[in-house]
């Protein structure tokens, strides 16, 4: 038998190493250039604690369960996860029955380690908080990680499990017969036997679900603008900082990043049509971004600060919850889409839930295999590493030595290994080791990066991209 995941995000990788625990083979097909490179690379990157999702929700269901699997997903996968905790700031008691409304909503929602705090344990908490806030509700379960890592994680242990992890391909349709799915068509021309499908692709789940006739609720995108901050900043930041939720969502937040940064953001802005290509700022959402920072932190709208802005979309229904379900038209058909906060922390129990619960509905009996395995080898940062460790890597490997990104301290080492890893573009490398991350944002080290990807995949430099095949860096050379 043979299962094919359509999407590459944090819930269709995760899906796909699920089914990878199972006597299936296991295709996951992602139409960009690399895993995570969607939905998943441009959020908050926050595992909530779920006391913000309505009761009898999927969004309730899902989040608490699935924040407390992160431990052991991050030991397995070798991600980082950092618990941070997370405070939502109230300012007097008109305003504590909103806390007091979380904190029951968290309750039944199965959240642990949720109370409110007063004045004293807010300061001892963030201490740069504003002066204006009196009272807080705390949640010790809340933390933060790197998406796009988990995704890539997730693909790579189902590859080392015997599955099959396609990029750059696009799915256009499919076989069927007898009401079923018998075949996947890719946009190469390149057809995949199937017995199983679950489109999990994110932005794009309406779009693949019709390549198939199968209905699903119209998708609704949603913008989110941010702006990211020097490392500098994090000495004023150590949990995440919500203000108070309004009917139009968790508003603006203060977030440390596991890598020693500070964001700040999102907006939220639904688009008026389907515009995936969207991802433009604008000067008024970033203003609206960098007062509401100082309106929780004085003293974080520093513009010595602001390394980049980007946005983020995200995928909703006008139910405002996740999608998750076999279709009626195709019995062996599964569509997750929706994925909208918190969709990251949701992902681990959603992958479980559709794995245990939705594939058994289309007549597929799973048989757990028992040569399944679980972990990856842990990639070196030698960032990460005492001096004495390093010395002695570069002692056995001289390119531990040869420093590309000098500001997150990136060896020319590990950026070989990403690229043995799957990275073909300069963001899988970005994403992969952090190599274009720091204060320069790649203006130092990109050029050195693509002379690496050319030299190691046998390909002239002008068929280096950034990200995608329209992202060309250079198209030849000025002088022979």
């Amino acid at each position: 038998m043979q299962a094919v995941v359509i999407g590459g995000g944090v819930v269709g990788s995760l899906i796909a190493r699920e089914l990878s625990r199972f006597r299936i083979k296991v295709v996951l097909v992602e139409k960009s250039e690399d895993i995570g490179q969607g939905v998943t690379k441009a959020n908050s990157a926050i595992l909530h604690g779920g006391y913000d999702d309505p009761p009898g929700t999927l969004r309730a269901r899902f989040c608490a369960p699935g924040n407390l699997m992160f431990d052991k997903l991050s030991e397995e996968l070798k991600f980082p996860v950092k618990r941070t905790g997370s405070i939502v700031v109230a300012k007097d008691r008109n305003e504590l029955p909103k806390l007091e409304e979380l904190l029951q909503n968290g309750i039944n929602n199965g959240v642990k380690d949720l109370r409110i705090v007063g004045k004293n344990e807010l300061r001892e908490l963030e201490p740069h908080i504003s002066d204006e806030f009196n009272y807080a509700l705390f949640c010790g379960t809340a933390g933060i990680t790197e998406p796009w890592m988990v995704a890539i994680a997730s693909a790579m242990n189902v590859a080392g499990n015997g599955g099959e992890v396609i990029t750059g391909e696009e799915v256009i349709g499919g076989k069927i017969n007898e009401g079923r799915v018998t075949e996947v068509f890719l946009s190469s021309g390149r057809k995949i036997e199937a017995d199983l499908v679950i489109n999990a692709a994110g932005l794009f789940y309406e779009k693949v679900a019709s390549a198939f006739n199968v209905n699903v609720p119209p998708v609704h995108l949603r913008k989110g603008e941010y702006i990211l901050l020097d490392k500098k900043a994090s000495e004023l930041v150590n949990v995440i900082i919500f203000p108070l939720p309004t009917a139009a969502g968790k508003g603006k937040l203060v977030v440390p990043t596991v890598d020693g940064g500070v964001l700040l953001g999102p907006t939220s802005v639904e688009l008026p049509e389907f515009s995936p290509e969207d991802v433009s700022t604008t000067d008024s959402g970033l203003t609206s971004v960098r007062k509401s920072g100082e309106y929780l932190i004085p003293g974080i709208d520093n513009p010595k600060w602001f390394i980049k802005s980007f946005a983020g979309l995200r995928p909703e229904t006008v139910q405002k919850d996740f999608y998750i379900k076999r279709a009626e038209e195709l019995a062996n058909f599964i569509t997750v889409g929706a994925m909208r906060s918190p969709g990251l922390t949701a992902a681990p129990a959603i992958a479980e839930f559709v794995v245990s619960t939705i594939v058994p509905e289309t007549g597929i009996d799973l048989v757990r295999r028992d040569d399944f395995v679980p972990c990856l080898e842990e990639r070196v940062k030698i960032k990460e590493l005492p001096a004495g460790k390093v010395s002695e890597m570069i002692d056995e490997n001289p390119a531990y030595g040869r420093i590309v990104c000098q500001c997150n301290e990136v060896s020319e080492a590990e950026i070989v290994q990403a690229i043995r890893d799957g990275a073909r573009t300069i963001d899988g490398i970005k994403f992969r080791t952090r190599a274009g991350f720091g204060r320069c944002q790649g203006g130092f080290c990109s050029w050195n990066i693509a002379k690496i990807l050319a030299r190691e995949l046998k390909k002239d430099l002008s068929e280096v991209r950034q990200n995608s095949e329209e992202s060309w860096i250079v198209d030849g050379k000025v002088r022979q």
